[in-house]
């Protein structure tokens, strides 16, 4: 089985900076292997005999604390999840900027009663709901968004975004797996 990686907030800046190795190795010592990662932002592909559950999720936290001094939140998703994600992305035609559509993945399905701003709040941004994952076009760059803070308190514990380029290297990379 094959899966996908994507820890939270680190190397953005110099307090959350996690070195390649110190990812790899906290993935392996969680028992997922052929770990390999992409780009400076967290992005791993990796195989596992099953797929990961809660206890490999927090078994990599801990790693990546232990190794680096860095505390970080994990998302571990299956190959086929990330690929019902990727494909259910409602804005793919609303710009060319692959940049600025990102696609923030959440640990869990959207709890009920989440709620994205009127469309007139976020102009000229666009914001679509999935099943576990946001869908965000952001003409003005992802640091403009204007979605509020208590939005993404609303959708959960994990959350974390990826640009949709970085989406497309990761399906690469399992496209090579399989």
């Amino acid at each position: 089985m094959h899966g996908v990686g994507l820890v939270r907030g680190i190397n953005v800046g110099p307090t959350t900076r996690v070195a390649k190795q110190q990812l790899v190795d906290a993935f392996e010592e969680a028992g997922l292997v052929d770990v390999r990662t992409f780009l400076a932002s967290g992005n791993i592909v990796f195989d596992a005999d099953r797929a990961p559950g809660e206890s490999e999720r927090r078994a990599v936290e801990a790693g990546i604390e232990a190794r680096s001094g860095v505390a970080a939140r994990v998302l571990l998703i299956t190959e086929q999840e990330f690929r019902r994600i990727a494909d259910a992305n409602p804005l793919l035609d609303a710009g060319d900027d692959f940049s600025k559509l990102v696609v923030t993945f959440v640990g869990a399905d959207l709890p009920d009663g989440v709620k994205v701003p009127p469309s007139d709040e976020l102009a000229p941004e666009l914001v679509r709901l999935g099943t576990r994952a946001v869908y965000q076009w952001c003409p003005l760059g992802v640091s403009k968004s204007k979605l509020p803070a208590s939005f993404w308190k609303s959708v959960g514990e994990v959350a974390t975004g990826r640009n949709w380029r970085t989406v497309l290297k990761l399906l690469e990379e399992l496209d090579t797996r399989n």
